[in-house]
């Protein structure tokens, strides 16, 4: 009889065996979640495994079968003054192993780490391409806190003369444009900090979260990880030119472990400012700096929020649409307490 167990799964100590199973498991729910996409390579998984800023505590669980995974669970929760009522998880199990239990059995242990850090909200995500996570949010009692979607523009299909205009009509006489490629400039962090608040004003729907306060040491743990990562960050942004201060900013990440896609990080504008195009004028101004110096990027993602109108018209006007829907779940604690307590696994 095939022995099934539950182990811990620290990638400062794995094997590359371990590796090597874990790459093999997530590449299958990849596979499911992303059929478009090139598998993962074992080193960028092995990089992005290994690389955590120290300000994020994530504990891993995998349910080995042999020497196979069949399936993984994952906390997450942030060392910061901010949502310490909150833990992020994340469950995964391969097709011909669900309804089993082993989401179940996962799901225990982390709620023994919600208990033991005093967490007393959990939160995850679950993607259309497999109606079983959503199936288990919603028998596990969990509500809906906000839908979104993963937004995607094929460059190919661009309307470079629409950029061209978006960046004409910019009002550069009161703002100008500028590029920091990789790490923050030391004598802007405190200006940089104050602007990556500007996220504070995205929509939250029904999620319980609160404003997320961010520091210079987080900031450059973030890049210490991008780096060990091999990931590039593009950072554009505008700066009002009477006052100096800075008035939005667009990310962009791009590894070349995925050269053909490049992911669509934040973009804001302080709520004073807009109104005024400063959001078409840094989307535009990226895209344009893409098509020049990533030639070989064919597509762009992006994730939105389906309530947030303004950047969703940006978007759809460049010629994003939509690849597929996802929803962000929460539920208390106390309440997946009592559905372990009902259902033993």
């Amino acid at each position: 009889m095939t022995q099934l167990q539950i182990k811990p799964f620290d990638p400062q100590t794995a094997s590359q065996a371990e590796f090597e199973a874990y790459n093999a498991f997530v590449n299958q729910i990849q596979a499911e979640m992303w059929p478009e996409d090139p598998p993962t390579e074992l080193e960028e998984l092995i990089r992005g495994l290994r690389s955590t800023p120290p300000f994020v505590v994530r504990r891993r669980w995998v349910v080995w079968c042999d020497k196979k995974i069949v399936a993984r669970g994952v906390a997450t929760f942030w060392r910061t003054e901010d949502n310490q009522h909150l833990l992020n998880f994340d469950i995964a199990v391969l097709p011909e192993w669900r309804r089993q239990g082993w989401a179940k059995r996962l799901l225990r242990l982390i709620a023994d780490v919600a208990q033991q850090e005093k967490r007393r909200l959990l939160m995850t995500g679950t993607d259309s391409a497999i109606p079983a996570g959503e199936a288990f949010m919603r028998r596990l009692g969990a509500q809906p806190g906000q839908a979104n979607l993963t937004n995607q523009l094929n460059l190919a299909e661009l309307d470079r003369e629409l950029l061209r205009r978006w960046q004409e009509r910019a009002p550069k006489d009161e703002f100008e444009l500028g590029l920091w490629e990789g790490p923050y400039p030391e004598e802007e962090l405190d200006a940089i900090v104050r602007l990556r608040e500007v996220m504070n004003t995205a929509p939250r729907d029904n999620l319980e979260i609160e404003d997320f306060k961010w520091t210079r040491e987080q900031l450059r743990q973030i890049e210490a990880s991008l780096a060990e990562q091999k990931t590039e960050r593009w950072t554009m942004y505008v700066r009002e030119k009477k006052t100096r201060n800075l008035a939005g900013y667009t990310e962009v990440f791009w590894s070349a472990f995925e050269p053909e896609t490049l992911y669509q990080g934040d973009t804001g504008v302080f709520p004073e400012y807009r109104g005024r195009g400063l959001g078409k004028w840094l989307k535009a101004a990226m895209l344009e700096k893409i098509l020049r110096d990533r030639p070989q990027v064919k597509r762009v993602r992006t994730g939105n929020a389906n309530s947030n109108a303004p950047m969703l018209k940006i978007n759809y006007e460049l010629g994003f649409r939509p690849y597929k829907r996802w929803t962000t779940w929460q539920v208390e604690l106390e309440k997946v307490l009592e559905y372990l307590r009902s259902s033993p696994a």
